[in-house]
């Protein structure tokens, strides 16, 4: 009967819209994501430089040996246009460079480049294996270091003294600091309900 009859436009309408409605909610659920696990690795220090100053009428110039440059700081850094942690699902690993060498003239080496890992607000770190707090990221431009570059070693001409005017011996650079990084996104909701009292709000 036409009263019973089954417009099948109408299914195929529903059929459609739930099927994207679906699509639409696994891929809203793929893009937001609040957990990555990040490898960080700070720079190493430059080697302090070990030279004597030659110049034609200065036979014995003495030490002019240069300090090495800084490694580079790992810094996160609060971005208000991030709203999840996804541009961070594929890029694990964040890695300052070393600092450069000290060389002849006194001249510093060239500190290394920072690793900047711009977060949303309300990041924060912990600790991989310990799982120990590291800091929270609250504000936007809010900068932390999490892990600190090796500092730069001294030049030999910093270890003349009266009795010792030749020293042939400098500073290694400090060491990289390396650490495994858990980066959470902490979302707060506030709801709140409107209405007379006794309206059965609870």
């Amino acid at each position: 009967s036409r009263k019973h009859k089954v417009d099948v436009t109408e299914i195929l309408r529903f059929a459609l819209n739930d099927n994207c409605y679906k699509k639409g909610r696994k891929m809203a659920e793929s893009n937001f994501v609040d957990y990555v696990k990040i490898y960080c690795r700070s720079g190493k220090g430059g080697r302090g430089s070990v030279h004597m100053h030659r110049a034609k009428y200065t036979p014995n110039g003495g030490p002019d040996g240069g300090d090495g440059g800084r490694g580079g700081h790992v810094i996160l850094r609060g971005n208000r246009n991030y709203w999840t942690l996804l541009h961070l699902r594929y890029d694990r690993h964040a890695f300052a460079t070393h600092g450069g060498n000290g060389s002849k003239n006194k001249s510093f080496g060239k500190d290394g480049e920072d690793k900047i890992i711009e977060v949303p607000c309300g990041t924060v770190a912990y600790n991989a294996e310990t799982g120990e707090y590291l800091c929270d990221i609250t504000e936007h431009g809010q900068e932390v270091v999490l892990l600190k570059g090796g500092r730069g070693g001294l030049g030999n001409w910093h270890f003349r003294t009266a009795t010792r005017q030749a020293p042939r011996f400098a500073q290694p650079g400090e060491p990289m600091q390396e650490l495994t990084v858990i980066l959470e996104l902490k979302m707060l909701a506030d709801v709140g309900l409107v209405g007379f009292p006794n309206a059965g709000k609870s």
